[in-house]
């Protein structure tokens, strides 16, 4: 009798076998493919029991049509790939994995952070070009003092305002959704306004998870009320910043450059003016790796689709109504 086949839709890690030795001692297959459309999951993953994701889009035909399928789970803690309702209206577990890299996340911002304020990549480049002069960076300011608001409270943006306070920066946070004793808790100022948060800090940190909601949220209202010295750091999701707005705001001089880790069309286009601003630093969506996040990343996916194969839920459960039609083992 062949083993229920746990698929993953596509990838980018060189090898699985973190996921493999979760899966295939609970009597799961797992099979690598590599899709990027909604016809090519249905016709390489039509038997799966489950799916693990990185970027391939999980629709609610995709569902309907890998009838056997019964779990879905993200490669990550954004879940903006996934048809939630779908998968709920039609019995399927969808989830994430959201405490794999809240470290590195907050690492990855800091040192974007830090990149932009010391004009680090500016003054690599003027010396590796043959210049030997710190003006080429002025003006500099110090980081004593300064604001950093950050765009979210959660524990990527916990960990980042922790981190920043031994630098003497200041830190405040607009969310909507958090309990305002959090905020207390890691003394940090929580705002109701955004534009009021924008126009006060000098650094801007995203960190809102990508939604209908928050696609956008930084836009050019947002930036227009920035300080021409502040710099916006992004190591969410691209779409939440209007990236139209934001080429503007640096070639007008609304702002003083951006740390970027992610774009809205990823990979980054090759006719992307950003590509071509000295201002912007620029990484390949990768501040959620480390050689230990990888294999964590795996193992703890792998755990999540055991979990509904044992007849359970999943721990990161995006969809609980969908416990109220499951689809039949």
């Amino acid at each position: 009798m062949s083993k229920p086949v746990v698929y993953v839709t596509d990838y980018e890690h060189p090898s699985f076998d973190d996921a493999r030795k979760v899966l295939e001692p609970a009597g799961l297959e797992l099979r690598l493919v590599q899709c990027r459309t909604e016809d090519e999951i249905i016709a390489k993953c039509h038997d799966a029991f489950g799916l693990m994701v990185t970027y391939a889009p999980i629709t609610r035909r995709v569902l309907a049509n890998l009838p056997k399928c019964r779990v879905v789970v993200r490669f990550g803690i954004g879940y903006d790939c996934l048809d939630l309702a779908g998968a709920t209206d039609l019995g399927v577990y969808a989830a994430n994995v959201p405490s794999y890299c809240e470290e590195e996340v907050a690492d990855h911002a800091l040192g974007l952070l830090l990149a932009c304020a010391r004009k680090i990549v500016v003054l690599n480049n003027a010396v590796k070009g043959g210049v030997w002069d710190y003006k080429v960076a002025t003006p500099i300011l110090p980081l004593r003092g300064s604001v950093l608001g950050l765009v979210a409270f959660g524990k990527i943006a916990r960990h980042l305002a922790d981190k920043v306070k031994p630098l003497g920066m200041e830190v405040m946070a607009y969310d909507p959704f958090i309990d305002p004793k959090l905020a207390q808790e890691h003394g940090v100022e929580l705002v109701e306004d955004l534009e009021e948060m924008a126009a006060r800090v000098d650094f801007l940190s995203v960190h809102a998870p990508l939604s209908e909601k928050t696609r956008h949220l930084v836009g050019e209202r947002v930036l227009a009320r920035m300080k021409p010295t502040a710099f916006v750091i992004n190591t969410a999701r691209g779409p939440v910043i209007d990236e139209a707005a934001l080429i503007r705001a640096l070639q007008e001089g609304w702002i003083a450059g951006a740390g970027l880790d992610v774009v809205e069309q990823e990979p980054i286009l090759p006719d992307n003016p950003l590509l071509q601003m000295d201002n912007v630093v620029l990484t390949p969506h990768a501040a959620w790796y480390s050689t230990a996040s990888i294999g964590l990343l795996q193992s703890l996916a792998a755990e999540e689709v055991v979990r509904v194969f044992q007849g359970g839920r999943p721990k990161s459960l995006l969809n609980p109504d969908a416990v109220h039609n499951l689809r039949e083992p």
